[in-house]
């Protein structure tokens, strides 16, 4: 037998040896032989609820709803989209970075064991898809301790293409894992909005869309605006009204009571066309005086950058002007 064939021979058993390992990976159960301990990603459009809970007891359930797309928080609230978006992709993509040396499997245990979150996935059906721990970050915050439930093996995961701790992904807490839109109607679904502005009657209004398009004053004895309403000024307006975007929640201030207690600056009401009410109140965040440099004293600035926002489902959040400033119309604006 010459070298040649020796040479072929060789190459054949190394590829049928190559096709039989690639075979058992795609065919079957991911068994130990590779590595099914180490198997942490899940198809995202399999995943229809998730629950992660910490050492704390600080727990989150996230479901996905009927039209497949939105999900809710802890049964009752409307769920982040951004939020869940980051979470379902990291879900499908996770992976090991390294198996870690013998020498940092128990450090990486212990951690794992006294902070790690638990996360557990489940299906349409609410079968279980899969169940792992979540823990802290590697030195260079390149990688993530991660073990899969019932495995003594702990591992350091990535998403391909980011760098960074992906435990952040997992763990908002709370209204963080809240929508953050105060108010919500396409332009066809709004029958009417309001805006009053309790300081400044002059400046409030009512512009109703049934029928023919009418913008009148709030308050009846403010003086009526004399010449025709702007179509184009209308329907910029309304389409302003479409989606208002909060920064973030402030349910938990010590002041809330104070701050809902004042006299708002603005009060806007949107009337749906199936008869529903959307409010939202304001009130300026004051910033606080600012030391000038050339003389020394504390000024006040004048512009507003924030507001306090209550929705009518009572939630206190923070809005900054930029969003906000786009609906803020005076009576007189919508004439020619």
């Amino acid at each position: 037998m010459n070298r040649t064939l020796i040479l072929l021979i060789a190459v054949a058993v190394l590829g049928g040896g190559a096709y039989f390992l690639t075979t058992q990976q795609q065919e079957g159960p991911v068994t130990s032989v590779v590595g099914a301990d180490r198997d942490f990603a899940v198809d995202r459009d399999l995943v229809h609820k998730i629950f992660i809970a910490d050492r704390r007891d600080n727990r989150t359930l996230l479901e996905r709803n009927s039209d497949g797309e939105t999900w809710t928080f802890d049964g009752k609230y409307v769920a982040r989209p951004d939020a869940v978006e980051i979470l379902l992709e990291t879900i499908d993509k996770i992976r090991m970075r390294f198996k870690p040396t013998e020498a940092a499997v128990p450090h990486m245990r212990a951690t794992l064991a006294t902070q790690g979150l638990k996360v557990e996935l489940y299906g349409k059906d609410d079968e279980l898809l899969k169940v792992y721990y979540i823990g802290g970050a590697t030195n260079d915050e390149r990688g993530t301790y991660i073990i899969l439930e019932g495995e003594e093996q702990p591992y350091v995961a990535e998403v391909p293409n980011w760098e960074g701790n992906l435990r952040f992904r997992y763990n908002l807490r709370g209204d963080d894992w809240r929508d953050r839109t105060v108010l919500k109607a396409k332009a066809d679904e709004i029958a009417a909005v309001s805006i009053e502005y309790p300081k400044q009657q002059n400046s409030s209004f009512r512009l109703d869309l049934q029928g023919e398009t009418k913008v009148g004053p709030y308050y009846p004895l403010t003086p009526k605006v004399q010449g025709p309403v702007s179509a184009g000024r209308v329907d910029a307006f309304i389409h302003n009204c479409e989606a208002l975007t909060a920064a973030s929640f402030l349910n938990f201030r010590q002041d809330y009571d104070q701050i809902i207690a004042q006299v708002p600056f603005a009060v806007i009401s949107i009337e749906k066309k199936d008869g529903s009410i959307q409010s939202l109140r304001l009130w300026p965040e004051h910033p606080e005086a600012e030391l000038d440099p050339k003389t020394g004293i504390n000024t006040a600035a004048t512009e507003v950058y924030k507001y306090y926002a209550l929705t009518e489902g009572g939630d206190l959040m923070e809005m900054y002007n930029e969003m906000i400033k786009k609906v803020l119309w005076s009576y007189e604006f919508f004439y020619q």
